[in-house]
């Protein structure tokens, strides 16, 4: 059972993979944990994602033996290709991240990913359709309110609902996310064409601000993704999607518009990107944040998903190994939010995102003076079974 006498039960928000992540960490730390999600039930979504040496590992020590999982469920990529809208080959870089840094780059659906998580936990604490409403911090513990009509008690909250978090709202009160200036994409579909060897990843570009994006997921699945510069969030008519996609990259190499054609319309996923300025404090009293609750950051590095898994792993541990709830969040605080905002600050200089703050701003700035190999070094070498935060 955890050392932290104080912190006997959790009850976390969001079933997605950071949430899952989370509640497998505070488990293997013995606290009693159950997981409270929206959704009626666990549906496929059209994504995949990206997990980098950094998550890999974080989920290893979380889970032993789920890397193995992972890579006979996904792909590890052997090789990133970026080519311009007319086929030009830009260049293909073999992946080396296995020889360097012990774990591969590894593409996988979103939802595959979900369900392995979720295997590792008892089915009986994942709680389907049940979306929280708000919350109400006591003393010694707090009140979940959920819109049908539940009330439960916790000794800590954790949001780990995205970035539309209602936990956040409420904790926070910082408003809506901001756009980002991009209009995307989205659908994970099975698809074969020669021009798309497996274990590859392809990024197509223009010269007008658009890219397209193929990745093997493995199982015969691909991911794609499109986006687009737009000053207009507004998304189109459900009937329109297709047709909009098929236009704006109308042209493109080949297989893009035979992978759009392919795609059922209903299977498309369209969002306006977004993001927030980071925050300073993730945590008051017994409720804090977790992923893209806490720091949601453009997808240029992949590494949203990555650092919620570290979230999860180093909140367990502070909850574990600490004197008091107080200490715990203080140092969880301390531990993960300059880390993922130097994440987030080089994210948004890859994407040319600009901001009004003025100290995170800077922040970004300053990501033009670490050179990419340092920065991989630093993000990639993250070791979670090196801990020292003992009482």
């Amino acid at each position: 059972m955890s050392e932290n006498k104080q912190i006997q039960n959790a009850i976390v928000i969001g079933a997605g993979i950071g949430g899952l992540a989370a509640a497998c960490a505070l488990r293997k730390q013995g606290i009693d944990v159950q997981v409270y999600e929206k959704a009626k039930q666990l549906l496929p979504v059209g994504a995949g994602l990206t997990l980098f040496p950094n998550g890999l590992n974080t989920l290893e020590a979380i889970t032993p033996g789920i890397v193995k999982t992972l890579i006979h469920a996904g792909s590890p990529i052997n090789q990133v290709n970026l080519q311009k809208s007319s086929g030009e080959m830009v260049f293909q870089q073999p992946q080396k991240l296995l020889e360097k840094y012990g774990q591969p780059m590894l593409n996988i659906r979103w939802s595959r990913l979900q369900e392995i998580l979720a295997s590792f936990l008892p089915a009986d604490i994942i709680h389907l359709n049940h979306r929280c409403m708000d919350f109400k911090q006591h003393k010694n513990s707090v009140q979940v309110e959920f819109a049908n009509e539940k009330t439960l008690q916790t000794d800590l909250l954790i949001g780990c609902d995205g970035i539309n978090s209602v936990v956040r709202k409420t904790l926070v009160k910082d408003g809506l996310p901001s756009y980002a200036g991009r209009l995307s994409w989205r659908a994970v579909i099975k698809f074969k064409d020669e021009q798309l060897p497996p274990n590859e990843a392809f990024t197509i570009i223009s010269n007008m601000g658009k890219m397209f994006s193929i990745f093997d997921v493995g199982g015969g699945y691909i991911f794609w993704s499109a986006a687009m510069l737009s000053e207009d969030d507004s998304l189109s008519p459900t009937q329109e999607v297709k047709s909009r996609v098929l236009k704006e990259f109308s042209g493109w190499t080949e297989p893009v518009e035979a992978i759009i054609q392919a795609t059922p319309a209903e299977k498309i996923v369209e969002r306006p990107i977004c993001d927030r300025l980071p925050l300073q404090s993730w945590s008051r009293g017994r409720v804090t944040l977790l992923g893209d609750a806490a720091h949601p950051m453009i997808s240029t590095l992949g590494q949203g998903a990555n650092t919620a898994f570290e979230d999860g792993w180093e909140l367990a541990n502070f909850l574990s190994h600490s004197d008091n709830l107080e200490t715990a969040l203080t140092k969880y605080d301390e531990s993960r939010i300059e880390r993922t905002q130097i994440i987030q600050a080089r994210s948004a200089f890859i994407a040319n995102r600009y901001y009004d703050d003025s100290e995170f701003r800077n922040k970004v700035m300053q990501q033009r003076e670490m050179n990419e190999s340092e920065f991989e070094d630093w993000l990639y070498q993250y070791n979670p079974h090196v801990f020292t935060s003992k009482k």
